[in-house]
């Protein structure tokens, strides 16, 4: 893969905090702290975008079996718990 470079200004806060990361040995320079929090930033949008279509999934499969009779924070509490114990969410 081709490597592109970029310019990019941060926080002396942030500057400290990857110099740290890269002293206590968790990445070998700063483009690697940082290609790293892309990469995690990347990974959590995909899980958002299946999680998403788990629930609309299973909000479909609820309204086809008439479950108007529970509120609409309730359902999605109850789907969400069943992901959770699930391991989807």
């Amino acid at each position: 893969m081709s490597m592109v470079k970029k310019s990019i200004s941060v926080t002396d806060q942030q500057s400290d905090w990857m110099k740290t990361q890269i002293t206590t040995g968790h990445y070998g320079n700063e483009s690697e702290v940082i290609r790293e929090l892309i990469r995690e930033r990347q990974l959590r949008e995909q899980e958002t975008t299946s999680e998403i279509s788990a629930i609309r999934a299973k909000l479909l499969a609820a309204e086809k079996r008439d479950a108007s009779t529970i509120s609409a924070e309730a359902l999605l509490s109850e789907i969400k718990e069943e992901m959770r114990r699930n391991g989807q969410l």
